[in-house]
């Protein structure tokens, strides 16, 4: 494997060594093993009739301030292709897209800006609520509650409550009519909900989808749905990734160059092969709020629930996205690789992700440090270690110039305190382990118990049944020297 054009500053001294690539060169390897390519899928609904009616918003900038920028996802029309190629590069055991030199997630924050809707401080939406009430969908929609009851259908072999996109597209109109506009947006939004951001069955809006509507939070069950399905289908390795792809697809197309979209000649797999760490837009001020959620609960990551299951994000791998790059290796304790489909939740992790998500850890730039543009080589060479360890799904294609400016050479740092800050990291992901192998030697220890309380109940029923045949033999001795069972055997033998 050779680097090409590489230049960095060194600063050494007695408390930290830190290298820092100011002009990152591309790595090569013309030989680097490659994966299979699997066939994915993404939901493809004709949306026309649902747009006509989003003509028919009077007051856009009204409707988003109430209901978020659905009318930009809705208009929004995505390449499925893009999609289908960057979903090659998902990494399952890190839960993130993995690329030759860096790292890309889709986090809470970004997703938040591009919804237009802030997450809650409340524990989102989990399945284990119950089905609405045809009261509370009538009025959120300004609707007869007969209306509701009267249209509430089921699709599917789990028999999934919900109202069809024709009833509810046909009330649009009869309040575009009545110039009821209020009505006619909630009823609207409704359909984006059920058809764009929580896709199931075609023409169909499910309970679930009218469940997250009503609470306003739609942000972290949309994470995990875009991380669940492609987690699931890359464990199939193939068929239909089920998730908003509008989303998806606007989210990765924030991070490309402008250059990237317009350019007619390349497969796309090509295209994103060939960008380096210095092409990719890491850092948009539009989603930075000044703090980002970290974790929730006891978990050291941050833990989503979901419509079919519940999945982990490790948002310390991607910081740089919020201008916090890493400097090192991310610590193994912060990694933490949770998944589970609700039909086989055996551990219960639900319940448990509903109990964290009570507590809530968000961390702002007096926790996160100064903000910065550089790229370190630490971080970057475990990036493209694990790169090769897990391999590529394309061929590293030779090397293409970047248009990128050198960055600046960095300030020396404040060693002393980065240094008790690594100190502090190591000494609790020390701590952490510590706790873990206590807790293996405790089961261990109990389990070595059980075995030995088992052994014992098994001896003393060995030795109750000796006893019980020495009873026995000694009955069966006197019996023998009864003169009229002797008579009996006689005649029992035809003797």
């Amino acid at each position: 494997m050779d680097v090409i054009g590489l230049g960095a500053f060194l600063y050494t001294d007695i408390f930290v060594r830190e290298v820092v690539i100011w002009e990152l060169g591309r790595t090569r390897d013309t030989d680097m093993a490659t994966r299979s390519i699997r066939r994915y899928r993404f939901v493809s609904q004709d949306l026309e009739e649902l747009r006509k009616l989003g003509d028919f918003v009077s007051d856009p900038w009204g409707f988003q301030s109430r209901h978020g920028k659905l009318l930009n996802i809705l208009n929004l029309k995505f390449d499925e292709g893009v999609l289908k190629t960057l979903v090659q590069f998902y990494n399952h055991h890190y839960h993130c897209f993995m690329f030759p030199d860096y790292l890309l997630l889709p986090t809470l924050e970004e997703y938040a800006h591009l919804v237009g809707l802030p997450v809650l401080d409340r524990v989102p939406f989990s399945g284990l609520e119950e089905v609405p009430k045809p009261l509370a969908i009538a009025k959120a929609l300004c609707l007869k509650i007969t209306d509701i009851t009267s249209n509430l259908t089921t699709k599917g072999r789990e028999k999934i409550p919900g109202l069809t996109s024709g009833f509810l597209i046909g009330k649009a109109n009869a309040c575009i009519k009545a110039r009821s506009f209020h009505a006619f947006e909630s009823i609207l939004a409704l359909l984006i909900y059920g058809l764009v951001l929580f896709p199931t069955y075609d023409g169909f809006v499910d309970a679930n989808a009218i469940q997250i509507f009503l609470t306003k939070n739609p942000v972290p069950t949309l994470l995990d749905d875009t991380y669940h399905s492609i987690h699931h289908r890359n464990e199939q390795q193939d068929g239909l990734i089920l998730c908003c792809a509008p989303l998806l697809y606007k989210w990765y197309t924030l991070h490309l160059p402008r250059s990237y979209l317009t350019k007619d000649k390349g497969q796309y797999s090509e295209k994103i092969m060939s960008l380096a760490t210095t092409d990719v837009v890491w850092y948009n001020p539009a989603y930075d709020t000044g703090t980002i959620i970290d974790s929730c609960g006891e978990f050291n990551n941050v833990p989503l629930l979901g419509i079919h299951g519940g999945i982990s994000y490790n948002l310390i791998l991607v910081r740089r996205q919020f201008g916090y790059p890493l400097k090192n290796r991310p610590l193994s304790i912060h990694l933490e690789n949770m998944y589970y489909h609700n039909q086989s939740d055996s551990k219960d992790m639900r319940n448990q992700i509903v109990r964290a998500w009570h507590t809530i850890h968000k961390k702002n730039s007096n926790q996160l440090g100064e903000k910065s543009s550089l790229t370190y080589e630490t971080y970057t060479q475990w990036v493209i270690d694990e790169a090769a360890r897990y391999q590529m799904p394309y061929p590293l294609p030779r090397y293409l110039p970047s248009t990128t400016t050198v960055l600046p050479l960095p300030l020396p740092p404040t060693t002393q305190e980065k240094y008790r800050e690594n100190m502090d990291d190591l000494h609790r992901e020390c701590n952490v382990w510590k706790k873990k192998y206590e807790e293996e030697v405790a089961k261990v220890r109990e389990r070595d118990m059980e075995i030995a309380l088992q052994n014992h109940a098994l001896l003393r029923k060995e030795q109750k049944i000796i006893e019980l045949n020495g009873v026995i033999q000694e009955k069966d001795a006197l019996l023998n020297h009864d003169p009229a069972r002797k008579k009996k055997q006689r005649v029992f033998r035809g003797v």
